[in-house]
């Protein structure tokens, strides 16, 4: 008898590693690009000095730990790393703000727990995160977007702005962002009524952030169509927001913002797209990743919320990523045949 024997579906598509960073940073461009409108050079400088410092990190931590360099400098990891972490560092960080946080990133949360693979925490989040707690003026100066006074900010004032650490009249272009605003706002007594018959709002979050978020999330779909990710961490995360945020607006819509404010505003597109789902640092079974991403939905609102920060989604993952062994203990799907217990 003659068996005519064909791979299973799930194994014709063979993706290796840079493969799937390369749609990754595909991924990235519609939000990078509404990023680069409202910011100006100072998302380029980000990128670009960002790249440089992850790619001469990994090299001599490569060379250091005697791997060969070309296949992991080739498989874009490192830039995926340091393009996440440049988008959401504030546009015209100091380069060397940048260039910690690249070795936060890629040297302590990557390279010391043994590379691509075993990184227990998303490298990018502990970069940010540990620039947020050692440098929080420098990470929470974000400029006013282009609407309001980022026009006539030249390359040559964004350099000298970079390297030099200051341009003249510097005050005049920076601006609280929406969720620090409200936050702040909100402590002081104002209703959210008031804040937004103010000017920075806009129909759905803070004016151009919303604009970036769905930039976002329409890289995040892309992701879904290529089947990079799957759907359970986007809809866990924003649905944990989503759902702790609908609870406390309903309850008070003067005192809590939306739930669709919340979900617009700061990095929780990014989040729920492109940094949860780090098939590394994320659960791994379907009802694992529905939980894991829940959590950090719950805990970024209660960061933003009631915590020091105004987002919450870096500390959220990295909390999460510490529960990720537990998750995927508790929730390991049965194995066909066996009983239910």
């Amino acid at each position: 008898m003659i068996v005519n024997q064909r791979p299973a579906h799930s194994l014709t598509q063979q993706r290796n590693v840079g493969d799937i960073m390369r749609q990754v940073l595909y991924a990235l461009l519609p939000g990078t690009a509404v990023l680069l409108w409202y910011f100006g050079w100072g998302v380029i400088t980000n990128l670009v000095l960002a790249i440089l410092f992850a790619e001469l990190l990994e090299w001599g931590m490569l060379k250091l730990r005697q791997r060969p360099v070309r296949p992991f400098l080739s498989d874009y990891s490192a830039v995926v790393t340091a393009w996440l972490l440049a988008v959401a560092m504030p546009a015209f960080s100091p380069w060397w703000l940048i260039a910690v946080a690249m070795l936060f990133a890629i040297v302590l949360a990557k390279h010391l727990y043994g590379g691509l693979g075993y990184n227990p925490f998303n490298p990018a989040m502990i970069g940010y995160a540990a620039m947020l707690v050692s440098y929080p003026v420098q990470m929470t100066i974000w400029p006013a977007p282009l609407d309001f006074s980022m026009s006539h900010i030249s390359l040559v004032q964004t350099l000298q702005q970079v390297f030099l650490g200051g341009t003249n009249g510097w005050d005049a272009f920076t601006a609280a962002t929406v969720l620090d605003h409200v936050k702040v706002s909100l402590g002081m007594g104002q209703t959210l009524g008031e804040l937004h018959a103010q000017t920075g709002f806009g129909w759905l979050a803070g004016k151009g952030l919303e604009w970036v978020s769905l930039g976002w999330l329409l890289g995040g779909l892309w992701l879904l169509y290529r089947r990079i990710i799957t759907w359970q961490i986007p809809v866990g995360l924003l649905g944990g927001l989503l759902l702790i945020a609908g609870v406390f607006w309903l309850i008070n819509p003067q005192a809590y913002a939306s739930p669709l404010f919340h979900a617009f505003s700061g990095a929780a597109m990014l989040g729920a797209f492109f940094i949860a789902t780090d098939p590394v640092s994320a659960s791994t079974t379907p009802k694992g990743k529905l939980l894991y991403a829940a959590g950090i939905g719950i805990f970024t609102y209660i960061i933003r919320t009631w915590g020091g920060y105004p987002d919450g989604v870096a500390f959220s993952v990295i909390i999460m990523n510490m529960a990720v062994p537990l998750i995927d203990y508790y929730t390991q799907p049965r194995v066909y045949g066996t009983p239910r217990n």
